[in-house]
């Protein structure tokens, strides 16, 4: 639909008190996605996956009605949107013991046979889109067309490595057990259910954990079309402190995949020290901009307003700007209009039923905690020293009158964060910038590397041979120049340099090399403790 326009102007007093935000005209959620609309849906699609209150779990090839049900609640309105039922400790190593009968017959399982089933459950997600989309709406507040995106770049990845995934098996085989999952909620599909449809391919059962804040009933949906093309997964829900050891320590678990923070990451990690497990484990970074002698600033341009995308909830967002002080006027120039312009809401909002579901940069940060915790950060920063360039205002949404706005956060930009301020560190996960101003190439490195190791990085600067000098100096897996980096998938490898990552680097043959077993000498490319029995390949 053509999005109805607010003015926009930069401001320089603190973000409204999360309320109820005026809008004329009036919006509604568009008819036929209202949230029991959409459940329904799902629900007609996998009856035996959803109960009347909760979600059930997947446990050796059924879906189960057990564990303790939770509420989960949408981001985007505050609307309950079901249980999720909290398995014990002893319900889920039930489950990897099933999980570890299924790997073997499925390792078993010849490759023809393995790509003909994930094919018919790729086939059968494609008919199911719309739906799956609509559920992470909801469930994490993805705007439409992004949530489609995670969905169709799930699907059209898997269907790449049904087709080239072949040669990547010569002479390798299955691990010696299944592979368990732990994954965060921000991009339930394109993550967490291309990489199990991976390790499948590749003759390995798989285990997955639902997420507690987001994308829950979106993977059962996606989990239940999977069971009825025959393939061996199990979904638990459940907490972290009960269920992490069970599926990190077990003796049958043969790898690991997690993507999350740092502090549950190195939990993970502690958790795997003595058992000589296969494991990635992808743990954040504040992935850094660089802009020195640079000219080109309507390109920039274009690349600032995309890293707005789902309010930078993204483990590879770049929510930190490192800027040579003869610069920061045209810079701002630049940045301040964009930020300024940027389109957030309720993503299922819209004037009138024929309406097409709106186009917005970001709709809600995943909870109302969340977005506390932003406000909270901001204002420590302030408090120690950094300067407010634009704080945006709830009122500039786009939202349904008396709607619950308690999980929006309207962009902000900070100067020169102190020290020891947190957002100088760590990455924010939301739609809050910061810009550090420096006066050397070397102090330029020193603050693109302020987080101790990232996923991505880009270097702005005209003269590609100094930017690719200085990327060499950049603690990041990838280091764009004049272009930001993505996680990738396919052909291209993934990874990340210091604290953001640890143990087998993924992509492409590197995906497949991970989750199978090679020549007994072989060395496994990737970030890896001195205790590792799979030293990094140069």
């Amino acid at each position: 639909m053509c999005w109805h326009r607010v003015a926009m102007t930069a401001s320089m007093t603190r973000p409204s008190p999360p309320a109820a935000a005026p809008s004329v005209p009036a919006l509604h959620v568009k008819p036929g996605t209202e949230w029991a609309a959409v459940l329904g849906r799902a629900a007609d699609l996998a009856p035996e996956a959803f109960g009347t209150d909760r979600l059930h779990n997947l446990i050796d090839g059924s879906w189960r009605p057990i564990g303790d049900p939770e509420p989960l609640v949408s981001p985007v309105d505050g609307t309950r949107l079901t249980g999720l039922p909290r398995l014990s400790a002893g319900e889920a190593q039930h489950a990897v013991l099933a999980a570890a009968a299924a790997h073997r017959d499925w390792a078993r399982t010849p490759l023809a046979e393995r790509k003909a089933r994930v094919s018919a459950a790729v086939d059968m997600m494609v008919d199911a889109r719309d739906e799956l989309a609509l559920l992470l709406s909801w469930e994490i507040g993805k705007p439409w067309k992004l949530a489609c995106a995670d969905v169709d770049r799930a699907l059209d990845g898997v269907r790449w490595y049904v087709e080239e995934i072949d040669d990547m098996l010569v002479g390798r085989e299955p691990l010696a057990g299944p592979v368990s999952n732990i994954a965060s909620w921000n991009y339930p599909m394109s993550v967490l259910v291309h990489s199990e449809l991976v390790q499948l391919l590749a003759g390995n059962a798989v285990l997955a954990k639902t997420p507690s804040q987001g994308g829950a009933t979106c993977l059962t949906l996606a989990h239940a079309l999977m069971v009825r093309a025959g393939l061996p997964v199990t979904l638990l829900s459940g907490g972290g402190a009960e269920l992490s050891s069970v599926l990190v320590r077990s003796p049958e678990i043969g790898a690991l995949a997690f993507v999350g923070g740092r502090s549950n990451g190195g939990k993970v990690a502690a958790n795997l020290l003595d058992t000589g497990k296969r494991h990635m484990l992808e743990q954040e970074g504040l992935n850094a901009w660089g802009i020195w002698d640079f000219s080109d600033w309507d390109g920039l341009a274009a690349h600032l307003r995309k890293g707005f995308e789902y309010g930078k909830q993204r483990c590879t967002a770049y929510p930190r700007y490192v800027v040579q002080r003869e610069l920061v006027d045209r810079f701002l120039a630049t940045y301040l209009p964009v930020v300024q312009s940027l389109r957030f809401g309720h993503p299922l909002a819209v004037e009138s039923d024929g309406d097409d579901l709106p186009t917005l940069d970001f709709g809600p940060v995943i909870s109302a905690a969340k977005a506390e915790e932003l406000h909270r950060r901001v204002e420590d920063a302030m408090h120690r020293g950094a300067v407010p360039l634009y704080r945006g205002d709830l009122a500039q949404g786009r939202f349904i009158t008396g709607q619950d706005t308690s999980a929006y956060v309207a962009p902000v930009a900070l100067l020169a964060p102190g020290g020891a301020s947190a957002l100088m560190h760590t990455e924010p996960f939301g739609p809050v910038d910061t810009i550090v101003v420096v006066d050397s190439e070397a102090e330029l490195l020193a603050q693109m590397n302020a987080s101790n190791g990232a996923l991505v990085a880009s270097l702005a600067c005209d003269d590609e041979d100094k930017a690719r000098r200085l990327a060499r100096e950049v603690q990041a897996f990838k280091v764009g120049i004049n272009k930001p980096r993505s996680r990738g998938d396919r052909a291209e490898a993934f990874g990340g340099r210091g604290a953001s990552w640890l143990g087998c680097f993924v992509g492409g043959p590197l995906l497949v090399q991970a989750v199978t077993q090679g020549p007994p000498d072989e060395l496994l490319y990737g970030n890896f403790p001195e205790h590792s029995r799979y030293p990094a390949a140069l």
